[in-house]
């Protein structure tokens, strides 16, 4: 009974606390918030001073940035949550989830800049910008650029796809930062630059939106495993059993870092369970040291008869 109680108890298998994305998502996200809400403060300012409707409207765009690394925060809280009773694959999945608040709220943000540009459109409202703008708006795209960069590299080293969604909402404001920094120059010979790259700017931040969305959605409704990850289960299934199990019926979960993984062999008619069962018990310890994921093995007879196995 007790030997049960054990084994139920380590099927509860989840991402441990330490996880780098907890380390990198944090850092990244108080960096983040740190630094738009002083370019927001400065923009502001700018949009003030030079009464431009655009560089206020960049302004909000960057402070909702900091609401987007909030969420980030939000996520890799959650996701560092031990397994429990109802999560026993663990919380990292909060991950995903975060992702998709950021692309809805990106997709919010563009449709104020869609209506705001298609104002100003049919107002004939031209923008008024002095160096003001010009200065603050430069070192904007140089720190909302240098964001980006250290959100997709954070984002790389913990594997998170809600810190490079980050990284990609300081691209969009970065580059938003650009064609209203065009339109100051350009804007000055034709009245209606500023609305047209507003809307440039919003369509920008769509397609982004739906970057963002696209791998979150995708691993939420379940991936198939790629030609990679099953060739080396394969080749670890081979190198354990000393012959081909014919290993079929390949399923993976996704759960942020933690990855569990299901499977069938086939091995011979005439194989006793202890053996099979110190086979498959070799074979997920392997799978977890070489390619770390947790798998479950399912064990089916086989009719043809191999060569005695090096574990029998």
């Amino acid at each position: 009974m007790q030997a049960d109680k054990k084994n139920i108890k380590n099927k509860n298998r989840g991402p441990k606390t330490n996880d780098p994305f907890v380390k990198y998502a944090y850092t990244e996200g108080l960096v983040s918030i740190g630094v738009n809400t002083l370019l927001f403060a400065l923009k502001y300012w700018a949009g003030v001073v030079s009464g431009s409707v655009a560089i206020l409207a960049d302004a909000w765009h960057t402070l909702s940035d900091s609401l987007s690394s909030v969420i980030v925060l939000i996520g890799a809280k959650i996701a560092s949550k031990p397994p429990d009773k109802n999560h026993p694959y663990g919380h990292g999945r909060a991950e995903l989830i975060a992702s998709i608040f950021i692309a809805a709220f990106l997709g919010f943000v563009a449709y104020e800049f869609i209506t705001d540009s298609i104002s100003r459109l049919t107002n004939y409202t031209e923008a008024k910008f002095g160096t003001v703008a010009i200065v603050v708006t430069i070192i904007s795209v140089l720190f909302k650029e240098g964001l980006a960069q250290y959100a997709f590299w954070a984002g790389k080293k913990a594997n998170s796809s809600v810190i490079r969604a980050d990284g990609w909402h300081h691209r969009t404001d970065a580059i938003s930062s650009i064609l209203i920094l065009i339109g100051i120059f350009v804007g000055r010979y034709y009245w209606w630059v500023d609305g047209v790259l507003g809307i440039i700017v919003a369509l920008m931040i769509l397609y982004t939106a739906y970057i963002i969305l696209k791998d979150p959605i995708s691993r939420l409704m379940g991936q198939a495993p790629n030609k990679k990850l099953t060739g080396q289960i394969r080749e670890v299934s081979k190198k354990v059993i000393g012959f081909d199990p014919n290993i079929h019926h390949i399923h993976i979960h996704t759960y942020g870092n933690h990855r569990e993984l299901t499977f069938h062999i086939r091995l011979p008619n005439e194989m006793d369970v202890e053996t099979s069962h110190s086979i498959t018990k070799a074979l997920e310890k392997s799978i977890k040291d070489e390619l770390n994921i947790e798998a479950t093995i399912h064990v089916e007879p086989r009719k043809v008869k191999h060569p005695k196995n090096r574990l029998a």
